[in-house]
């Protein structure tokens, strides 16, 4: 038997939970770092060059693609984007 609208109930369970932001957050700061990491291979643009391109450290690069590390403030991410060419673009819902 198939269940309808499994997503919603997830949803709304991680509302009731009251961690429905953050959980939304940390999925959102995933894939972008993902897609960051994909856009830069498929430009072969390396991490030392891409550090360069947003005018920071490689370290700060590594934080930046670490998809566990939580504290990277969405200016990064959009510096990042830029860096390969790309946009961030939020839709709210």
């Amino acid at each position: 038997m198939k269940k309808k609208n499994i997503g919603s109930f997830f949803d709304s369970w991680l509302r009731e939970e009251g961690i429905y932001e953050e959980t939304t957050a940390v999925a959102i700061k995933r894939v972008l770092a993902r897609q960051l990491e994909a856009a830069m291979k498929a430009q072969n643009v390396s991490k030392a060059e891409m550090a360069r391109r947003m005018q920071t450290s490689r370290a700060a690069l590594d934080r930046l693609l670490d998809p566990d590390n939580e504290a990277v403030t969405l200016a990064t991410l959009q510096k990042a984007a830029g860096a390969v060419g790309r946009e961030i673009r939020l839709e709210l819902i």
